[in-house]
C-alpha cells in the first residue's frame, strides 16, 4: 500500500487550478502531433466536477460552429498546461447538465459581481 501512496503523490500535482461550477475557463492542452507538441487552448464553461484524489476531473462545455462539445479534463494530469479563469459564474447547483438543451442566451451562467 506505501508503493501505491507513493505513485499517487509523484503524480499530483502541487498547485490545482481554483475553479468552480459555472466558471467559464481557458485550459491550455498539449496537443501531439506527429513528432511535434504544441499547446491548443480550449474555452467553455465548467459544467461538472468530479472529487476523488488522483482521478479528480472536470467537464468543460462549448459551443463550436452550433454544436456543442464537452471535454473531461483530469486535473492531475502532465498534458495540462495551465487552467486560466475567465470569469466567475453563480450557479446554484452543483452539475449543470441542463445547459446540453440550451442553446443561446438561454445557455448563459450569471456572473458574480466581485
Amino acid at each position: 500500500m506505501d508503493a501505491l501512496k507513493q505513485i499517487v503523490t509523484d503524480c499530483t500535482k502541487a498547485e490545482l487550478p481554483k475553479i468552480e461550477i459555472g466558471d467559464t475557463v481557458k485550459v491550455h492542452v498539449w496537443i501531439k502531433e506527429g513528432e511535434k507538441k504544441r499547446i491548443q487552448v480550449f474555452e467553455g464553461t465548467v459544467i461538472a466536477k468530479k472529487h476523488g484524489g488522483i482521478s479528480e476531473t472536470f467537464t468543460v462545455r462549448r459551443l463550436a460552429h452550433g454544436c456543442g462539445v464537452e471535454r473531461v479534463f483530469p486535473i492531475h494530469s502532465p498534458n495540462i498546461d495551465k487552467v486560466e479563469l475567465v470569469r466567475n459564474g453563480r450557479v446554484r447547483r452543483s452539475k449543470l447538465y441542463y445547459l446540453r438543451d440550451r442553446v443561446g442566451k438561454a445557455a448563459k451562467v450569471r456572473d458574480t459581481i466581485r
